[in-house]
C-alpha cells in the first residue's frame, strides 16, 4: 500500500504524459502483486554492434543546441552507450542508484541527462514538445562521440522522446529497454480525451500557485499542447529493425481500472508489432516507478539487450 506521505514524492516522479489521471486523485493505486511473465526473447537484428572504448570524458557535459544548454552526466566505460531517459518531472538524478550498479555489471558508458527546464538543463518557453526534447538528445549524443548504436533506456514520458529519436536519427540506437513507456498505441482519440479531461483540475490548480517547482513547470508546459502532441504521436510507429523490451508495471500508472487496462493493451500491441524483435515482461510487485523498486530487473533486460544486439 502506498503511504499517504509518499504520495507528493511518487507523483513528482510520474510523467504528465503517461500519469495525467494520478494529478487528479492526488497520487497512484496500491500495485498488486501479479507472476512476471515474459514472451519468448527476441531474435537478434540483422546487424550487431562490439564494445569499443568510451567516446566522452567522465562527468558533467553541458551541450548547447538550438539557443539553450542541455545537462549531460557520463559515466566512463566502453560502448556501446547505455542512455537513461528520465520521465517527466524528473531528471537525471532519478537514476542516481541504478547508475553505479549497471556501469559495474556492464561496462558500458552510461549517459544521464536533464531534458531542457529540469536539472542543471535550461529551460525553453512554450509549451513541451517531445519532438525537440528528442532533437536535443541526438545533438547531445553525437557531441559526446556517441553517433550509433546507442542502447536506450527510457521511462514512462521519456518513450515519447525515444519514439521521435528511433524515427528522426536511423542508426543512432541500436535497441531500447522500455521501462513503463509512453507508447503510441495508447493515445487513441478516446484515451487522450479522458487524460486531458481528467487532468484539467489539477493542471488549473498548479497554475495558480505562486511558487512552482521544475517539475510544476513542465507538467503545465506538457499540458498547453497535450491533445494535438498526442494525436499526432498516435501515428507514429517504432521501426520494426530496432529491437525493444518493454517493461511494464503490475500497477501501471494510472488508478483507474480502464486506462490501466488500455496501458496493458498498449504495451502488447507494441510487442505484437514486431514479434520477432521484441518481447514483454512484466515487473511483478512494482509500481510504475520500475527503475525504483525493481532496478534488478531493468538491469537483467539491459544486459540482455546488450546480447541480443551484438
Amino acid at each position: 500500500m502506498t503511504d499517504h506521505n509518499t504520495r507528493p514524492r511518487r507523483l513528482r516522479r510520474t510523467a504528465f504524459a503517461a500519469t495525467a489521471a494520478a494529478l487528479v486523485v492526488g497520487g497512484l493505486a496500491a500495485c498488486t502483486a501479479s507472476p512476471a511473465s515474459a514472451s519468448t526473447p527476441a531474435s537478434g537484428p540483422a546487424h550487431s554492434i562490439t564494445a569499443k572504448s568510451a567516446s566522452a570524458a567522465p562527468g558533467l557535459h553541458m551541450i548547447s543546441h538550438d539557443g539553450h544548454k542541455i545537462a549531460f552526466h557520463v559515466t566512463a566505460g566502453h560502448q556501446p552507450a547505455i542512455v537513461l531517459e528520465a520521465g517527466g518531472g524528473n531528471d537525471s538524478t532519478y537514476w542516481k542508484h541504478l547508475v553505479p550498479t549497471l556501469a559495474k555489471s556492464t561496462g558500458s558508458e552510461i549517459i544521464t541527462y536533464d531534458q531542457a527546464g529540469m536539472g542543471r538543463s535550461e529551460a525553453v518557453p512554450g509549451p513541451y514538445s517531445a519532438e525537440v526534447a528528442a532533437s536535443d538528445l541526438a545533438a547531445g549524443l553525437k557531441s559526446l562521440g556517441v553517433t550509433h548504436d546507442a542502447v536506450l533506456v527510457p521511462h514512462s514520458e521519456a518513450g515519447e522522446v525515444a519514439t521521435y529519436l528511433v524515427n528522426d536519427d536511423p542508426g543512432l540506437v541500436a535497441g531500447a529497454v522500455l521501462v513503463d513507456a509512453s507508447l503510441p498505441q495508447f493515445y487513441t482519440a478516446d484515451e487522450t480525451a479522458r487524460v486531458v479531461a481528467a487532468n484539467a483540475p489539477g493542471v488549473a490548480a498548479l497554475e495558480k500557485q505562486k511558487k512552482l517547482t521544475k517539475a510544476d513547470r513542465q507538467l503545465i508546459a506538457m499540458a498547453a499542447n497535450y491533445g494535438p502532441a498526442h494525436t499526432a504521436y498516435h501515428q507514429l510507429s517504432w521501426p520494426a529493425d530496432v529491437p525493444a523490451i518493454a517493461i511494464v508495471s503490475a500497477s501501471t500508472p494510472f488508478p483507474t481500472a480502464l486506462d490501466a487496462a488500455r496501458w496493458r493493451d498498449a504495451q502488447a500491441e507494441f510487442v505484437k508489432a514486431a514479434p520477432a524483435d521484441r518481447r514483454l515482461v512484466t515487473a511483478a510487485h512494482s509500481s510504475h516507478d520500475i527503475p525504483l523498486d525493481r532496478p534488478a530487473l531493468v538491469i537483467d533486460e539491459v544486459k540482455q539487450l546488450l546480447k541480443e544486439v551484438r
